[in-house]
């Protein structure tokens, strides 16, 4: 997103307007959330009383369970609320919504926590204040309110407004009706505050089973809105949690903790997918609740939904993903197939591209499918300007220049070449390497018999050797199978690039190579869309995956690549842009680079 003014209040360019743009503004200018306070500790119920004005004209935050690894579309609401925040003048958190510690794990908060900041949006650490959406520190935990939450159970209790039901998990689902059909009351909504409030105790004492109490909103069991149907407010589980440990054995669901997060943490606009869309009256149900009660600031936050982000041939259901980790169908959360932030960091993707790619995919109220190759153009138009260069030999097969030795003085001489790091980039210096004998080229540049349009090496046609000098093909060698093993061609001299020579004689043909002299072995890893259906988990997810998904090359690349940095995205020229792999390095004892993205689109050829 881009600011309409700098920070001296010049107008620059207008960022595209959208309509939750429109409802910030709007609040802005009618001052709706002026008059807020902020000081205190979230979850103290005396946080709203205290404080100083704060000097955020709005809050906002990104809310996920830690219950597996984040993925792209986490990116695009970690994207819309983080830049949101800071064009506006205001702050964003980072809270995991921990209510559910049987799936939750320490695992993936520090892999949330990570995803975030290297998305750009630092929220743990205070040693980057110009991280925008951040003014100062912001994490914090829904588990970290579970005292003001079980407090505000116990007020709703006795206002009449929520009770303790035991039946039965069957009996609750049946009595709750359907679109067609009004609910049934629980036979143990009549009961006292009193009542209701001994048997939350109890509950909360463990003095009572797992799943055979609910805590239950009093609010219409024939509303139209089956949400509201007396929802549930608190269950039963022990469970270890990842940050109480053993202190609780209730925990609340996140239909309730999560508006009381927001209204403890000041949030402003609480934004999230349209899903949640059925789920607003009852949020709203409850801050008005809590604000009558005296427990919660008013005004409070107000949810906004927006589409979620779907790319076609990506599936973004933790559950399923899950599924593929846990069944090795995948190597792990950051198999770089992986919608995963983690996976596509892994496979090259960069903070700069996923933004670009989130800001281009738009942001409204109406759902969609983004085809994945916006996803590689994002990548592609942020590398292409900064991406050094280097040549690679993914299918490699052995070039012999058979005048070699009798042109440069013996066969084992090797002559001097270089080429630019970046083509348009000169203060980015130039890479050095050999042209000898041997080299190495890609099998696909040979033919026995020129096919039309083909103007690489075939017996007869001469070619640039990139970087280095014009040769003559003069034939090739087959095995008794009719696999290419050899190519011979034939050296033209005084034809090196970069000499007066250079442009004597014109050729159509200019072929990417690696001198076998000073070539480095290394492993080249093809990634394709993890799945083969444009809008996969609707059938058999099995089904539903790529099986050329990957496919894994011996390659050899330039010597500069030898020193290739981790996170670094490089422009294999002809080949596309890939990056080293540092776990897949240091498992094969050999640098390991994964295709980020071709030079253009080729998935339907």
């Amino acid at each position: 997103m881009t600011s309409p003014t700098d920070k001296s209040g010049t107008k620059t360019t207008a960022a595209p307007s959208n309509f939750l743009r429109h409802v910030i503004e709007n609040d802005l200018a009618q001052g709706a959330y002026s008059g807020r306070k902020w000081g205190g500790s979230p979850g103290n119920a005396a946080h709203h009383a205290q404080g100083m004005a704060d000097p955020a004209k709005v809050r906002m935050r990104f809310p996920p369970e830690p219950n597996g690894y984040l993925h792209i579309g986490h990116a695009k609401s970690i994207w819309l609320n983080f830049e949101l925040a800071k064009e506006y003048g205001g702050v964003s958190h980072l809270r995991f919504d921990d209510t559910n510690p049987e799936k939750e794990d320490q695992e993936y908060v520090d892999s949330i926590r990570d995803a975030v900041k290297w998305l750009g949006y630092e929220t743990y650490l205070a040693d980057r204040p110009s991280a925008p959406g951040t003014l100062q520190p912001h994490e914090y935990f829904a588990s970290d309110y579970f005292d003001f939450m079980y407090e505000a159970a116990e007020y709703l209790i006795g206002a009449g407004l929520a009770y303790v039901d035991e039946q039965t998990a069957e009996e609750v689902r049946a009595n709750r009706g359907d679109f067609n059909t009004p609910g049934t009351d629980s036979p143990f909504r009549t009961r006292t505050p009193e009542e209701n409030l001994a048997r939350f105790r109890a509950m909360r004492d463990g003095q009572v089973a797992d799943g055979a109490a609910i805590l239950r909103a009093k609010i219409d069991m024939a509303s139209t809105n089956i949400n509201m149907r007396d929802p549930a407010l608190y269950r039963v589980r022990r469970a270890h949690h990842h940050n109480t440990g053993d202190k609780w054995c209730i925990y609340p669901m996140y239909t309730y903790a999560h508006p009381i997060e927001d209204a403890l943490e000041q949030i402003t606009h609480s934004i999230c997918t349209l899903e949640f869309e059925d789920q607003r009256p009852f949020y709203d149900w409850l801050l008005d609740r809590l604000a009558e009660g005296g427990l919660i600031a008013s005004p409070h936050p107000r949810q906004y939904e927006f589409a979620r982000l779907n790319v076609t041939h990506v599936l973004t259901s933790k559950r399923k993903l899950r599924q593929l980790v846990e069944e090795k169908y995948v190597d792990g959360w950051d198999d770089p197939r992986m919608p995963t932030i983690a996976g596509l960091r892994r496979r090259g993707y960069t903070p700069e591209a996923l933004r670009l790619f989130c800001e281009r995919s738009g942001t409204t109220k109406s759902g969609g499918w983004i085809d994945y190759a916006s996803l590689e153009a994002a990548l592609r138009d942020t590398l292409d300007p900064v991406a050094p260069r280097a040549m690679a030999v993914l299918d490699p097969v052995k070039l012999v220049i058979t005048n070699w030795g009798e042109l440069m003085g013996g066969d084992d001489a090797l002559d001097n070449c270089s080429a630019p790091v970046h083509p348009h980039h000169p203060e980015m210096g130039q890479r050095e390497f050999k042209l000898g004998r041997e080299v190495w080229i890609e099998r696909t540049d040979y033919e026995e018999v020129q096919p039309k349009g083909f103007f690489r090496l075939f017996p007869g046609n001469k070619v640039r050797l990139k970087y280095g000098h014009v040769i003559e093909c003069t034939g090739g060698t087959k095995d008794a199978d009719g696999k290419l093993v050899e190519v011979q061609a034939t050296l033209v001299p005084d034809t090196k690039s970069g000499t007066p020579g250079a442009d004597a004689i014109k050729v159509k043909g200019n072929i990417t190579w690696v001198a076998a002299a000073d070539a480095v072995q290394a492993e080249v890893r093809l990634y394709e869309r993890l799945f083969a259906e444009a809008h996969p988990g609707s059938g058999e997810l099995l089904e539903e995956l790529n099986k050329n998904s990957l496919e894994v090359c011996s390659a050899f690349v330039e010597p500069t690549l030898a020193k290739a940095k981790p996170g670094v995205g490089i422009q294999f020229e002809r080949h596309g842009y890939f990056v080293l792999d540092a776990k897949a390095s240091a498992a094969a004892g050999k640098p390991v680079f994964n295709r980020a993205a071709g030079m253009r689109d080729s998935w339907g050829k």
